[in-house]
């Protein structure tokens, strides 16, 4: 199994905390309380570049990269480019 289909495979087990909900709509700048769902969306996208380096997937689609936890399928952070 390769390392992006490993993701997406557990899409279903993507979550994150509420500071990190408040952090990804403040760098995304997006104005949704679904966050999961939204970077649940982005990375499954046939437009994404998923990477693993170390302890964290980063993810690089629409101008953004979102970087999951590889353990626990913590969204950490999402930024823009």
């Amino acid at each position: 199994m390769t390392i992006d289909n490993e993701l997406l495979k557990n899409l279903d087990r993507l979550h994150t905390t509420e500071l990190g909900v408040v952090r990804i709509k403040r760098n995304l700048a997006v104005d949704t309380d679904d966050i999961v769902s939204l970077c649940a969306a982005k990375i499954s996208s046939s437009q994404a570049v998923i990477e693993r380096t170390g302890k964290n997937w980063y993810v690089s689609v629409d101008d953004a990269v979102i970087v999951v936890n590889a353990h626990s399928f913590t969204i950490i952070t999402a930024h823009r480019k």
